[in-house]
């Protein structure tokens, strides 16, 4: 039977795996996001011991970015302008390919647990659906017409600018590019910074999750009313606090105030504003497909 290498790139750690299915995974591990150099050796180091027992048929990664996804680009395969120290312009891709010999998939680590969570997670049978994630930053990918969202580079959903109440809300944001972008008002450092405890430290009844839920819910509905997704999953570890996804629904109804007179939003918005199906494992997953993908 074929198996194939997943690589989950993320800016704090790697997790490469390598697996015959979503459900029939060989070996998986996890280490620290240090140098280029340092991390993809770790990587190729794992795959080669794989290579040796049973060949690759190809190789899936799921960056953090921003990257360079477009095939017919020179720049194909490399994380570009990245906050990442060391890693602005590493050919990511491309030195995993050359050291393996394989096929390589490529495309963001949003992108690519869109592609998951649309094969085996909570977006099986859709054409059209959008994937956020809500962590130590923000970010979103996902499909229109059975494709995954690709355009002049790729979505940076996390980056899009939502309305600041600045007398309620005096914090200035975090992010190094935009400061009180989405990312910059609603991320995990960001509600760090504003209330001095991580997320997952604030008690549920705790006035942070309702200004939370505003920002999400704000993008969500620019989200909502550009792409008219069929369905939004919603992951990462802010997520993971269980009041969290009611009240963003709840704020979403709010602001939409009747306009999309549709079943997702009025009756049924609790199968439309979702939990990822495969929990934490939609990036991996993800990769997984990548590779499938690649090796045709």
């Amino acid at each position: 039977m074929k198996q194939w290498g997943a690589i989950e790139a993320g800016g704090t750690k790697f997790v490469c795996a390598v697996g015959r299915g979503p459900e029939d995974w060989r070996e998986e591990i996890r280490f620290p996001t240090t140098t280029p150099a340092e991390t993809l050796a770790q990587t190729v180091a794992f795959f080669r011991r794989h290579q040796a027992q049973a060949p690759l048929a190809g190789v899936g990664i799921g960056s953090f970015g921003p990257v360079d996804p477009d095939p017919a680009s020179p720049g194909w395969g490399r994380i570009t302008t990245t906050p990442k120290q060391g890693w602005t312009q590493t050919d990511i891709a491309g030195e995993v390919g050359r050291a393996l010999n394989v096929p390589v998939g490529f495309d963001t680590d949003v992108n690519a647990a869109a592609l998951g969570e649309g094969r085996w997670g909570a977006a099986q049978g859709l054409s059209s659906f959008i994937y956020l994630t809500v962590g130590t930053g923000i970010g979103g990918g996902g499909m229109t017409d059975g494709r995954l969202l690709h355009g002049m580079l790729h979505p940076e959903m996390g980056h899009v600018r939502v309305p600041h109440d600045w007398q309620a809300d005096p914090y200035a944001g975090c992010c190094p590019y935009h400061g009180d972008c989405l990312e910059g008002l609603a991320s995990g450092p960001a509600l760090q910074a504003r209330w001095g405890d991580r997320a997952a430290d604030l008690p549920p009844d705790h006035p942070a999750w309702q200004l939370e839920a505003r920002y999400l819910a704000l993008g969500l509905v620019a989200y909502i009313c550009t792409l008219s997704p069929q369905r939004i999953v919603m992951g990462g570890g802010v997520m993971a606090q269980p009041q969290l996804l009611p009240l963003v629904r709840q704020q979403v109804q709010e602001l939409l105030h009747g306009y999309l007179q549709t079943p997702q939003i009025t009756t049924q918005i609790d199968r439309y504003i979702v939990a990822p199906g495969l929990g934490p494992r939609s990036g991996i997953a993800g990769a997984l497909a990548l590779a499938m993908d690649a090796a045709g």
